[in-house]
C-alpha cells in the first residue's frame, strides 16, 4: 500500500466524523415512530417496505394464515348490491383487516358517511319507497254479444280451458272463442229434445269438453276436430246444471240431487254417486289436490266428500261435512290456490253472503254480508284477494282483500245479474256472462309481464335478499 492510498482513506474517516454531533458522548437517534394516540397526528416515517406493527391486527394475520384454502369451484354469483353489502360490514365491523402485513394506515372514516357512499353508489333513497298499488280498470276491455243465453242462475254455462280457448253455451248451440287469435267457431248444436245446455265444463287437458243437457245427457267432445267422443246416458234423471274434472274423472250434479263420478276412460264409466242434497247441485268444484269435492245446492246445503270415501262401498254416501249456514242456494265455490283446506261459498237472494270454511275441521272462519246475490267467485292466482260477481241489484264485481275482506274495487257494466265467471288460464283475465246478453272481460288481476316487472323491482333495492326483523 502506497502513500497516496493512506491519505485518501485517513481524509474519508475525518468527514465521517465531522457529520456527528458534537457537544456528548451519546449519539442522538430520532423515534422511529410517533407514540401519539391520536391516529389522526401519525405520519408514516421509515421505509416504505417496513410493515407498520401499530396498524395491524396479529390475530387476524394469523388467521389468515392458518386457514385452508377455499375451493373455486361454483363460486356464487354477487349481485352488486350484496358486495356492497359485505364491503359495508367489512369496513365498519373489521375495519377492512383483511391484509396479513399493513404497511400504512387507513384512513378513518364514520360509519355515516360510508352508508352515505353506499346509498350513492346503488342509486337508493329510502325516502322514495313508496308501495305501487296496482291499477284497476274501471271498464270491460272486451265486450261480446250473447245472444240467447239462457238466464238462469243454477246453470253454468261459460268455462276457460287450459288451451286459452273459452266456452259458451248460447241456448242449444256451444261456442268456442280463441282468446289467443280471437277467432271462434260453433262446436255443437243439439235439438230441442236435447236442450237447451246446461253445462259446459273443459277437461284438464284443454282438448276435450263435457257438455251438459236438459234432457239428463252428458256428451263429451274433442273440440280441435269438433267431434263426438262419447255420450253419457242413464246416469241422471233430470238436467245436469254442474260439471267438473278430476283428472279423468267427470262429475255431475243433476236437478234430481244425484252426484255422479264417472271415468271417461273405460267402457263401464259409472264410479259411484254421492247422494246428499234434497233439491238441484247448482255448484260442483274438485279442490286442487283433487282430495275433496264441494257441492252446493238449492237445499242452501254445502257438502263436503272425501275422494278415499269412493273405495268404501259402505260410506259412500256420507260426507265428512255438512254446513247449513247459508240461507239461499249455494252455487259460488272457489278453492283457495295458497291454502289447500280453505274454501269460500256464496249464498244467493235470501243470503247475500260469502263463508270461509276449513275443510280440515269443519270450522266457518268468516262471513262477509255482500248486499246482493253472489254468482260466482274466483280467487287471485298471484295475490291474496278474492273476487266475485254478484246480481241484483247493482249487477257489479268486487275484488276484495283477504283476509281483511276490505273493498279494494268495484267494476260495473253489467244492466242485467252476473250469470258466470270464468278466469283465464295465466290467471289475469276474468270472462262474466250475464243476463243482458253480453260477454265481458276485464284485467282484474294485473297483467303476468308487469308482474314480473315488478317482482325483479322489489327485489333490487339494498339488503331486499336478507330477511327483515319487523
Amino acid at each position: 500500500m502506497d502513500a497516496g492510498s493512506c491519505s485518501s482513506t485517513e481524509k474519508n474517516r475525518a468527514r465521517s466524523r465531522q457529520l456527528l454531533p458534537r457537544g456528548g458522548s451519546t449519539v442522538y437517534i430520532p423515534p422511529l415512530r410517533n407514540l401519539s394516540s391520536n391516529p389522526s397526528s401519525y405520519r408514516p416515517s421509515g421505509d416504505r417496505f417496513i410493515p407498520d406493527r401499530s396498524a395491524m391486527d396479529f390475530d387476524v394475520a394469523r388467521y389468515l394464515l392458518t386457514q385452508p384454502k377455499k375451493a373455486k369451484e361454483n363460486v356464487e354469483i354477487v349481485s352488486p348490491a350484496k358486495e356492497a353489502y359485505r364491503n359495508l360490514l367489512s369496513q365498519t365491523l373489521l375495519n377492512d383487516r383483511t391484509r396479513i402485513l399493513t404497511f400504512s394506515r387507513r384512513a378513518s372514516s364514520s360509519a355515516d358517511s360510508m352508508l352515505a357512499a353506499f346509498y350513492d353508489n346503488t342509486s337508493f333513497n329510502p325516502s322514495k319507497i313508496t308501495k305501487t298499488k296496482r291499477h284497476i280498470p274501471q271498464s270491460a276491455k272486451r265486450t261480446l254479444d250473447a245472444p240467447d243465453i239462457v238466464d238462469d242462475y243454477y246453470l253454468n254455462l261459460l268455462d276457460w280451458g287450459s288451451k286459452n280457448v273459452l266456452s259458451i253455451a248460447l241456448g242449444n248451440t256451444v261456442y268456442l272463442w280463441n282468446a289467443s287469435d280471437g277467432s271462434n267457431f260453433e262446436l255443437v248444436t243439439v235439438n230441442d229434445e236435447l236442450g237447451p245446455v246446461t253445462s259446459v265444463s273443459w277437461a284438464p287437458d284443454g282438448k276435450n269438453i263435457a257438455i251438459g243437457l236438459n234432457n239428463s245427457e252428458v256428451q263429451l267432445w274433442d273440440s280441435s276436430s269438433a267431434r263426438l267422443l262419447r255420450r253419457l246416458k242413464e246416469i241422471h234423471r233430470s238436467r245436469v246444471g254442474a260439471l267438473t274434472w278430476n283428472n279423468s274423472i267427470l262429475t255431475t250434479g243433476s236437478m234430481d240431487g244425484q252426484i255422479v263420478n264417472s271415468d271417461v276412460r273405460i267402457r263401464n264409466h259409472l264410479v259411484n254417486s254421492y247422494q246428499g242434497h234434497r233439491q238441484e247441485v247448482c255448484g260442483l268444484k274438485w279442490s286442487a289436490s283433487g282430495k275433496q269435492l264441494a257441492s252446493g245446492g238449492n237445499d242452501n246445503l254445502l257438502l263436503i266428500w272425501e275422494l278415499s270415501m269412493v273405495s268404501r262401498a259402505a260410506n259412500q254416501n256420507q260426507c265428512i261435512h255438512r254446513f247449513d249456514a247459508h240461507n239461499a242456494a249455494v252455487k259460488a265455490l272457489a278453492w283457495c290456490p295458497f291454502q289447500s283446506n280453505l274454501l269460500a261459498s256464496g249464498g244467493g237472494s235470501a243470503d247475500r253472503c260469502i263463508k270461509f270454511w276449513n275443510t280440515l275441521n269443519g270450522d266457518c272462519l268468516n262471513s262477509v254480508d255482500t248486499g246482493s246475490q253472489v254468482s260466482a267467485l274466483l280467487w287471485n292466482k298471484n295475490e291474496r284477494e278474492l273476487l266475485s260477481s254478484h246480481g241484483y241489484d247493482q249487477n257489479q264485481l268486487t275484488l276484495w282483500k283477504y283476509p281483511s275482506m276490505m273493498k279494494f274495487a268495484e267494476l260495473r257494466g253489467h244492466t242485467s245479474r252476473v250469470l258466470h265467471m270464468s278466469q283465464s288460464p295465466d290467471g289475469c283475465t276474468v270472462a262474466t256472462a250475464a243476463g243482458d246478453e253480453t260477454l265481458k272481460f276485464w284485467n282484474v288481476f294485473g297483467n303476468p309481464q308487469m308482474d314480473k316487472l315488478a317482482t325483479k323491482t322489489k327485489h333490487s333495492e339494498p339488503f331486499a335478499n336478507y330477511a327483515r326483523i319487523r
